[in-house]
């Protein structure tokens, strides 16, 4: 079973941590998914991400630029994974039947609404029990990504 990441957003938005995370990915050879609530929220991200940086450029695409096998970076509204993706992101407290797919989960969650933490909190205690390894990442205050928590899952 592969690593779920919790990213407590607190000090950035999604639209700010996730180009900077799928940056990362790209810069190891990783391809990814990244898994949203709707196709409108899809289609926000999708132009996000050609948009974020001036100097800046993540190859993207989705189900309305097709060739997912030629995309390392997939956006999607449904529990896919037609590119192939080493690595994928839940956001907008998104849930996939897939994990397993997966060498990296990364759930990214908006910690200044109580609802998105209690579901974070509630996905952390499933994948704990399903026995994933976990790892629970907040921001610092200069905005950095700090690991707070870890525990290792089960072995088979």
């Amino acid at each position: 079973m592969g690593e779920i990441r919790f990213y407590h957003l607190q000090r950035t938005t999604l639209e700010r941590a996730l180009p900077e995370l799928l940056e990362k990915c790209l810069g190891r050879g990783w391809r990814a998914v990244v898994l949203t609530s709707s196709a409108d929220r899809c289609e926000a991200l999708t132009q996000h991400l050609w948009t974020y940086g001036d100097s800046s450029f993540l190859p993207h695409g989705n189900a309305q630029d097709g060739e997912p096998e030629r995309q390392p970076i997939w956006l999607t509204d449904s529990d896919e994974n037609p590119n192939g993706a080493s690595v994928l992101f839940l956001t907008g407290g998104m849930e996939s039947g897939r994990l397993a797919d997966y060498d990296l989960v990364c759930d990214l969650f908006d910690g200044n609404h109580g609802e998105a933490l209690a579901a974070a909190r509630r996905r952390w205690t499933a994948a704990k029990e399903g026995g994933h390894t976990l790892a629970y990442w907040q921001q610092t205050p200069q905005g950095r990504w700090e690991q707070k928590q870890r525990v290792e899952g089960r072995t088979a």
